[in-house]
C-alpha cells in the first residue's frame, strides 16, 4: 500500500509512566497536529481505557453510541466495541493516557465498568484534573508535561486494587487475543463458565468475548498505524485472524469502515512504530 502524503504538520513524543504507575497506565502519548483539512477522526475500540487532556483547545466528540455529540477539556472513557467520531478543524494538541483496568480502580477508585461504554469529565473521577490541566498548559516540552503527569496520578493513587484472579483472567483472555478459550480459563482459576462471565462483565463492562476481539482489533489497528504496513492478509495473520476476511469483518463491526478505508480516510500522520 502506497504511503500516505501528508499536508499538516505534526509532532510529538511517547513514554512510559514511572515505574510505580506502569501496572495501572500503559502510557502516555503527546501530540500535536496543525494545518490538516478539517473533518473527522475515528476514535477506535481498545481494551484499555481512554484517557484525555487537551491543551489550549477541547475535543468535540461528533458521534458517539451513548452520548450522541458533546465535548470536553479533558475526559476518560470505559471500554467500548464502537468507535467514536471525532470532528476537529484540522488540529489537535493534548495527551492520550491509556489507563489499564486495574488503573481504574487504583487511580479512579471505581471499576471499569462503572464508566461502560461512557465519556466522562476527568474531574469526575480525579480530583486533582484542573491542576494537572493547568500545569501541562504552562509546560512547554513533553518530558515536562509527562513528568507533571506522573506526580499527579502518585498523588491520586489510593488502596483500591483489582482481584487478582480477575487480573489473572484478564490477562489470559485479553493478551492472548482470544487465543484462549473461556472455558479452559475458567477450569484453570475454578470457577464456572458462568461465574467467570458474571464476575468479568460486572468488573470490566464487556463480556470475555468482546475483550478478547477488541485486543485482537487494536492489535491490528497498531499495525495499520504505520507509515508502511505489510499486505493486509499479512497483517491478519500477524493479528491472530483466521484470514483477510475475518479482519475486515473486525473492522467493519468494530470501526464502521474497512481497514483500506480508514487507511485512505484518516488525514492525521501514521506514526511510527515505537514498540508499544
Amino acid at each position: 500500500m502506497a504511503d500516505k502524503v501528508q499536508v499538516g504538520h505534526s509532532d510529538g513524543a511517547q513514554r512510559a509512566p514511572t515505574a510505580r504507575l506502569r501496572p495501572y497506565v500503559a502510557s502516555y502519548d503527546g501530540y500535536r497536529l496543525s494545518g490538516f483539512e478539517p473533518g473527522i477522526h475515528v476514535g477506535m475500540p481498545s481494551p484499555n481505557l481512554t484517557v484525555i487532556l487537551t491543551i489550549d483547545s477541547q475535543l468535540d466528540i461528533a458521534d458517539s453510541p451513548r452520548q450522541g455529540s458533546c465535548a470536553f477539556e479533558s475526559l476518560a472513557s470505559g471500554i467500548s466495541v464502537e468507535p467514536v467520531t471525532i470532528a476537529h478543524d484540522g488540529n489537535q494538541h493534548g495527551i492520550q493516557l491509556s489507563f489499564t483496568p486495574a488503573g481504574a480502580r487504583a487511580l479512579f477508585g471505581i471499576p471499569t465498568s462503572a464508566l461502560g461504554d461512557w465519556m466522562v469529565d476527568l474531574r469526575e473521577v480525579l480530583p486533582d484534573t484542573q491542576e494537572l490541566t493547568d500545569r501541562i498548559a504552562a509546560e512547554d516540552s513533553w518530558s515536562g508535561r509527562f513528568d507533571i503527569v506522573d506526580e499527579i496520578l502518585c498523588r491520586s493513587r489510593g488502596d483500591h486494587e483489582l482481584d487478582p484472579t480477575l487480573a489473572e483472567v484478564w490477562r489470559l483472555l485479553v493478551h492472548t487475543e482470544g487465543m484462549v478459550r473461556v472455558g479452559d480459563v475458567a477450569s484453570q482459576i475454578g470457577w464456572s463458565r458462568r461465574h467467570l462471565v458474571n464476575r468479568f462483565t460486572a468488573e470490566f463492562g464487556v463480556g470475555p468475548k468482546d475483550s478478547a476481539r477488541i485486543a485482537r482489533f487494536d492489535r491490528s489497528h497498531q499495525v495499520l498505524r504505520r507509515p508502511n504496513i505489510p499486505p493486509l492478509a499479512d497483517v491478519a495473520a500477524l493479528c491472530g485472524y483466521y484470514d483477510q476476511a475475518h479482519m475486515a469483518r473486525d473492522w467493519r463491526d468494530l470501526a464502521g469502515l474497512s481497514p483500506s478505508r480508514w487507511r485512505r480516510n484518516e488525514q492525521f500522520p501514521f506514526i511510527q512504530d515505537r514498540g508499544s
